[in-house]
């Protein structure tokens, strides 16, 4: 077993696997301090490093690059208008899973015909949006959802781009809210179900079928779940090609993910190009590959700033008992919350959280809990975390937020969402301004009848 580093050691050691550098005992995102950032922009605030998701981006296509690849960023992980762009000049498509994200990968100028559109639950006006813009493909879900395209391309009098998301039931062995390809998930067609469906969207006289695909899940860190669910495809692929239903495009999903912890395995991105190449030998099809999280996770972090300590009881055996119990629980308590990064609370998902100053390797430390102000118990950013002793004022960062962070954030407790910041050298650019509550208010209504009449 590996033995878990402290957090504030581990970045000390590998900062790079974070997108960061430690200079003067101070963090870095690419020329400037996070502690520039916190006093400049205030807290919590979530900072992306530019230069690191062009070099992932880059990484991945050369990675994948003996075989024609299209890279369809997934917009769920990270849809900053900013960072949309800044992928589409590395000539990115987009993954999208709603009519909102539509709008945003086609103002982020990635071209339809690069964008690809999955999930479960479309709506008509989704799929009207959908049709007319001429994506690359409509990932259909079901046989249902074919017949629900089908009927909204012949009443726009359009021909629908389609593709079959099949289900290959396959354990990518990660969280259970982040494996999407077994059988009991709602996502895609059942393997037994795919060959029929396929004929059926190939004889449609509305839709064109583009291809075959799959999204088993995510933080995959491995390259054999996807080598068992290429071999899936491939049988199939190969199967209705014998009937002369040949498709030029097989989607691969996404899921590849990175390392939150110390002793979490790098992803060898160049192992993974080389073992999808050897899978899909001999396939004249184009590729197509959704990663998230692993071109913007650990490109970001959410800075936050301790707002005070708080040491609760002592506990004991029972009422009455006053015989000493496990030592009392410490908290820190940070003006960042689950409205600004539930992922903790949600998947019990680990952040590396550490001083942006950075301690020494053998400061003193101390057991704690990481806690915001939301009104919920279920309000953690860390439990039962080793870490360096801090006082308030002090800045902390978040590490690995760049991924469902801000896009899953909310406004819950009617708390105003942090800003979001793009770090590209030396500069620092708002993407998002802090909201306020009066921004957040705004949006409301309140009926004629309930209005102040005095």
């Amino acid at each position: 077993m590996v033995e878990q580093l402290p957090d504030h050691v581990a970045v000390t050691d590998r900062p790079d696997r974070f997108g960061l550098r430690v200079h003067d005992s101070e963090l870095w995102m690419d020329g400037v301090p996070l502690s520039r950032i916190a006093a400049e922009h205030g807290t919590p605030t979530y900072a992306y490093a530019a230069s690191e998701i062009e070099a992932r981006f880059d990484a991945l296509a050369q990675a994948v690059g003996q075989h024609p690849t299209t890279l369809c960023y997934a917009v769920k992980a990270n849809g900053a208008l900013a960072v949309l762009r800044l992928l589409a000049r590395r000539g990115a498509g987009a993954d999208i899973v709603s009519g909102g994200e539509l709008t945003r990968a086609l103002r982020a100028g990635i071209p339809a015909d690069k964008i690809v559109f999955s999930g479960v639950g479309k709506s008509n006006a989704e799929l009207d949006a959908a049709i007319t813009a001429g994506l690359r493909s409509i990932n259909l879900e079901s046989v249902e959802e074919l017949e629900q395209v089908s009927a909204r391309a012949r009443a726009l009098g359009r021909q629908a781009t389609v593709s079959l998301r099949v289900n290959p039931d396959i354990d990518p062995e990660t969280h259970p809210y982040l494996a999407t390809g077994l059988q009991q998930a709602k996502f895609g067609i059942a393997m037994a179900d795919a060959p029929t469906v396929a004929r059926r969207a190939h004889a449609d006289p509305h839709v064109t079928l583009r291809g075959i695909g799959c999204h088993i899940g995510s933080q995959i860190t491995s390259a054999r779940p996807f080598v068992d669910s290429i071999k899936r495809l491939r049988g199939l692929w190969e199967g209705l090609a014998a009937e002369g239903v040949e498709l030029p495009q097989l989607d691969l999903g996404g899921g590849m993910g990175i390392p939150y912890r110390a002793e979490d395995p790098d992803l060898d991105v160049r192992a993974w190009g080389r073992a999808v190449d050897e899978a899909t030998a001999g396939l004249p099809v184009e590729l197509v590959l959704e990663p998230g999280r692993f071109l913007v996770g650990n490109a970001g972090v959410l800075l936050t700033r301790v707002l005070g300590r708080k040491q609760g009881e002592a506990q004991t055996d029972g009422p009455g008992d006053a015989r000493r119990g496990p030592p009392k629980k410490r908290f820190v308590i940070v003006d960042a919350a689950m409205n600004d990064l539930v992922r903790p609370a949600l998947y019990e998902a680990y952040h590396i959280i550490t001083p942006v100053s950075v301690p020494e390797r053998d400061a003193a430390t101390e057991e704690v809990d990481v806690v915001g102000p939301v009104c919920e118990s279920g309000d953690f950013l860390a439990l039962a975390r080793t870490m360096p002793i801090t006082e308030p004022g002090q800045v902390l960062a978040v590490l690995s937020a760049g991924a469902y962070g801000m896009s899953m954030a909310s406004n819950y407790n009617t708390r105003p969402l942090p800003a979001e910041v793009l770090v590209a050298g030396e500069h620092v650019d708002v993407l998002r301004p802090r909201q306020t509550v009066d921004e957040l208010l705004a949006a409301e209504r309140m009926p004629a009848w309930l209005a102040d009449r005095s």
